[in-house]
């Protein structure tokens, strides 16, 4: 239930209040919306009256918005956003039947994209947006039907279905390996890592795993594993990375496992969704579809545990 209209300003006087906030100018606000500068003055003047608030401080010749217009200001480009994303949504799918996905960059890139074509040629009917998101966010909020999440199995406000276990490898260019003497995991100690911002600790746990000893650890940071798989093809150091997206380096050659050694389970993916998402026919069936990829991803998963010790003599 809508609240009543006295709280819903029209369309228009909100995009004139919207554009003039974020410009800092009536001026600017008229050239963008395509009006006269007197008539977005009016509109803004209308929608002060019609919430009994003063949403600017007027200077002279300049507008600045008040305490309370630039908290306002906030909330209502956010609800424009959603209704033009919801409305070009509409527009490339006007049959309906579409879910929006969020991902986490590498994942969406790597595993979830090549494999969508498969989803979309078995479901003709479904067309699947998908967005990048690096954190947790609020469905309430974000017209989002799931995300992909890796962590803790802990999402307020969503339901978790586990989808499959990331396992990192250690990993470096040929050109790495040739530069460096590195035949046992206590050889990493003496060469360049690099680090995750995220999991600072997974070096730490990698070598722990292998039963090697140290005392500090240092390298470049990379807040994304797509940059930090760039950085290990160029050269620029070992890394850690999930094995199951980086199946095209490896398949390539640009990137090789560094030493013998054991790989660390580093936590899991799942996909959160609100409750309400599984009564929605498109969702369900990517949703199941989803998790029998990751099932069949777990299955073929070939285990790689370390690289021909022959390699390195």
């Amino acid at each position: 239930m809508l609240p009543p209209r006295r709280f819903l300003p029209s369309f228009s006087l909100l995009a004139a209040f919207e554009a003039a906030a974020r410009t800092g100018s009536v001026t600017a606000a008229a050239n963008e919306l395509g009006l006269t500068q007197s008539a977005v003055s009016r509109q803004i003047s209308a929608l002060e009256k019609q919430l009994g608030v003063t949403l600017f401080l007027r200077e002279r010749q300049t507008i600045r918005l008040t305490l309370a217009g630039d908290g306002y200001a906030r909330e209502i480009r956010e609800a424009l956003r959603r209704i033009s994303n919801a409305s070009l949504s509409l527009r490339a799918h006007p049959q309906g039947g579409a879910i929006t996905v969020a991902v986490l960059p590498m994942f969406g890139a790597r595993w979830l994209a090549p494999r969508l074509g498969r989803f979309l040629e078995a479901h003709p009917g479904v067309a699947v947006n998908v967005v990048s998101r690096l954190e947790p966010f609020d469905f309430r909020f974000d017209p989002i039907d799931a995300a992909i999440h890796f962590g803790a199995a802990r999402w307020p406000g969503a339901e978790l279905t586990p989808l499959m276990q990331e396992e990192m490898v250690a990993v470096c260019s040929p050109e790495f390996r040739r530069r460096f003497p590195l035949r046992e995991p206590k050889d990493l100690l003496q060469v360049p890592l690099i680090h995750l911002n995220s999991r600072p600790d997974a070096w730490e746990n990698w070598f722990l795993a292998n039963d090697v000893r140290f005392e500090s650890l240092h390298g470049m940071l990379f807040d994304q594993f797509m940059a930090i798989a760039e950085a290990a093809v160029s050269g620029l150091g070992a890394a850690l990375l999930p094995a199951f997206l980086i199946e095209r380096e490896l398949s390539a050659g640009t990137l090789e496992l560094v030493v013998p050694g054991r790989p660390i389970q580093a936590g899991a993916y799942y996909l959160a969704n609100p409750a309400d998402r599984d009564g929605y026919p498109p969702f369900s069936t990517f949703k199941a579809w989803l998790i029998a990829e990751a099932r069949k991803t777990e299955a073929d998963r070939a285990g790689l545990q370390s690289p021909d010790p022959s390699a390195n003599s």
